[in-house]
């Protein structure tokens, strides 16, 4: 399985759309998938909108569980790599990354009425 990096810097205003969830690794038990080190990999769906295109939504899967994270939030995508796989006739991409920090919201600009 080859590994690409992915240069988020491009991929323009990635946001939480679905907060992040323990993957499960075998749905009879339901055993949650962990990574080498035993730690529980989540997954976090993003949306994804470069400017002029329509939204896309990926998965990513981290190890440890995101903090702060909320449906609707603008999110920093640290050490993201994408594999192809396929089973049978079945073939996609997965994306992993290092890590995934929701980015702080500025307030608004208070907006006064001056003037005499």
């Amino acid at each position: 399985m080859q590994s690409i990096p992915v240069d988020t810097a491009r991929l323009g205003v990635l946001r939480c759309a679905i907060a992040p969830e323990a993957k499960i690794s075998n749905f009879e038990t339901q055993e949650v998938k962990k990574d080498r080190d035993g730690n529980t990999v989540y997954s976090v769906a993003v949306t994804v909108r470069q400017d002029g295109r329509r939204i896309s939504v990926i998965e990513i899967a981290v190890a440890g569980e995101p903090k702060g994270i909320e449906e609707g939030q603008i999110l920093k995508v640290t050490g993201l790599t994408a594999f192809a796989w396929a089973m049978g006739d079945r073939h996609g991409i997965s994306f992993r990354a290092d890590a995934i920090t929701p980015v702080p919201s500025t307030p608004a600009p208070n907006k006064t009425n001056g003037g005499a």
